[in-house]
Order: structure tokens, then sequence, then C-alpha cells
């Protein structure tokens, strides 16, 4: 069963580039020594609640017609001795927050990635119910793009899988992997979606269109530019 306190650390992790847009850059520090808290509670479950109501607390700052905030009015309160966060929802978490350098937006740019965020999340998904046995087994890993939508749902997009047997395609679970598409799932399905210069077209389109060395190789100059 799903706590409030996994639904609380979902929302999180799909919604991070909205809540980083959202708030000021002494905010978002507060927000993530937050997490940080929750972590360091380990499982006490009293101090977990106590962590939980102060990510939430902090969170109040969003704006109240802010998706994010409309979500977190969804979620269930840790009031259930089922409290403890899974560790590796917690963990996907604290690695995002680490792992990407979350600088000060400026209000044109809070829009740029709101505009950005809406064009991935329209390009042919799946949900969950839609997925392979290889995929269903571990529908979260760092060999998927997941992306969530304004109401909380998972979106797969479509390029990741085989169109006759509906199991993730080995580069594209290759290249996933390179892109750490865990922990930053809008980035690593910005590169698949968007033009790529190197490939002189758009990677998704072109996967099963040119050899799968080609495109992994494409993926490593990225990473190799510093541009990730």
């Amino acid at each position: 069963m799903t706590s409030g306190t996994d639904e609380l650390l979902e929302l999180l992790r799909g919604h991070q580039p909205e809540i980083h847009a959202s708030l000021t850059p002494g905010q978002f520090d507060r927000y993530r020594g937050a997490v940080r808290a929750l972590r360091a509670a380990g499982d006490d479950i009293r101090a977990v609640r106590v962590a939980v109501r102060g990510v939430r607390q902090v969170l109040r700052a969003l704006p109240p017609d802010s998706e994010p905030s409309r979500l977190l009015r969804q979620v269930r309160s840790p009031v259930t001795a089922a409290v403890l966060p899974d560790t590796d929802r917690l963990e996907s978490l604290i690695r995002l927050l680490e792992s990407v350098d979350w600088p000060a937006l400026e209000p044109a740019s809070a829009e740029l990635a709101r505009g950005v965020r809406e064009w991935l999340l329209a390009a042919p998904a799946r949900g969950a119910d839609r997925l392979g046995a290889e995929a269903s087994a571990d529908p979260g890993g760092a060999a998927l793009i997941r992306l969530t939508d304004g109401e909380g749902t998972a979106r797969y997009p479509d390029f990741q899988f085989d169109p006759d047997t509906g199991e993730p395609r080995p580069v594209v679970q290759r290249i996933n992997r390179l892109l750490l598409a865990d922990q930053d799932p809008w980035g690593a399905a910005d590169w698949w979606l968007g033009g790529n210069e190197w490939l002189s077209g758009t990677p998704a389109a072109l996967v099963g269109q040119v050899p799968d060395e080609e495109l992994t190789r494409a993926a490593h100059a990225l990473l190799e530019e510093g541009a990730w």
C-alpha cells in the first residue's frame, strides 16, 4: 500500500522543475533542507511525520494555482502508521536535488520551462498499464523515462518501446542510463524529442532507422561537451 509519504515523494520527483521555478532561491534551499531532514529521520516514525510536515510547510510558498500546489492539496497527510517513506523513492528525489545545479530562474525562463514540459507531455506516450512484462518489473528504473502529467499520472514516451513486442528498446535503455533518466527524466526526454545537430534529426525518430552505435555516440558527444 502506498502511503501519503510516498505520494508526496512521487509528486516532488515528478514536478521538480515547476517547484524550482516557483520558489525563490532561499525557499528552494529550505525545501532541499526539509527533504534531507526526511532522509535523516530514518525509520523513526515520529521524526518522519515532523519532517514531512516540514516539507509541506515550505511548499506553502508555492503559488496556490500552480500544478504542484494543487496536487499537494490532494496528497494524504501522514497520519497512519504506514508513514515510512519508500527508500528508493526518497533516494531518487535526493539524487535529483543534489545532481542538478538549480539556478534561480527569471519569470520568463520559468515560463519557458513550463512550455517545454507541456511540449514533452504532448508527445505520444503510454501509461503504466500498457507497459510490457520487462518494463513493468522496473517501471521507475533508470532505463525508462517516466514523466508525470498535471493529474499526477505517469507517462512513458512511446519511442522507448518496440512497436511489435511492446518491450523497451535496448538502445533506448542504454542511452537513458547515460542521460541519468531516473534523476532528470525531463532532460532526457528533451534530448530524445528535440532536434540534434550531431544526428541531423530527432533521436526518437531515428531509433531503428540509424545504427544503434550512432545514437549512442550522439549521447556520448553531448556528455563530452559538458552540455548535460
